[in-house]
């Protein structure tokens, strides 16, 4: 299968082509730049692998929940490549991105919870696991329950979690430091600095196969949280 995948969520702009398995990437950390990125990104991947987009299978973007210019960005691109391309589009969860590349860490546990910072005093999080009966390198990240934005304190483990090993990954972490420290959140490791990537978007993309694909004109952003205006009362 040969999937483009992109994402603009957070300061980390990144692409990736997958190749039957095989993944290019792109990535560049630069903030409020991903407009002027993403495109250019996309362009050198095609051109190295010698591939149009009308070569590819499929797009695959990061659907959100992240920066709602940035969200808004990759849904709108992945939208415009799709229509020129008659391509169907893959939307990902940025969140299960995360967990996805948790469980790549070497002996990260099978459960893992995602914070990531929502700013107004608040977290994009959920719960993921993946499936520890196969080889590490085909492991995939499944929700263990809804994707929410809450305040850090309102963040909870599933009950039947709280006898196993959990790590977390995201900036939610570094921005509230004391889900490090809740004695209710039993984290083994935690990786603060990562931030999703096309690199795991496009693995999950591949994983999920053609059958959960939308139109371009029926891809979706996910922004969790209804008001952008005005901090929560």
């Amino acid at each position: 299968m040969k999937i483009l995948a992109l994402d603009t969520a957070t300061e980390l702009c990144s692409a990736a082509l997958w190749l039957d398995g095989s993944c290019l990437t792109r990535e560049d950390a630069r903030p409020r730049a991903s407009g002027e990125l993403i495109l250019g990104m996309i362009a050198e991947l095609l051109a190295e692998s010698a591939l149009t987009l009308a070569r590819l299978d499929a797009i695959a973007f990061g659907r959100g929940p992240g920066g709602f210019t940035g969200v808004r960005l990759a849904t709108a691109v992945a939208q415009g490549l799709g229509f020129a391309a008659d391509l169907p589009l893959l939307p990902i969860s940025d969140l299960r991105a995360l967990a996805q590349r948790a469980f790549s860490q070497p002996d990260s546990p099978p459960r893992a919870l995602i914070c990531q910072d929502a700013r107004m005093r608040q977290v994009y999080w959920g719960c993921f696991e993946c499936n520890t009966g196969a080889p590490r390198c085909t492991r995939t990240a499944t929700a263990a329950g809804a994707e929410a934005v809450a305040n850090p304190e309102a963040v909870m483990l599933p009950s039947a979690w709280m006898d196993g090993a959990v790590c977390g990954a995201g900036s939610g972490f570094d921005a509230y430091p004391g889900l490090r420290s809740r004695p209710d959140l039993p984290l083994m490791a935690v990786w603060g600095a990562f931030r999703p990537r096309a690199l795991e978007i496009a693995a999950l993309a591949a994983a999920d196969g053609l059958s959960q694909a939308v139109s371009p004109e029926a891809a979706q952003p996910v922004y969790l949280r209804d008001e952008v205006a005005a901090p929560p009362s």
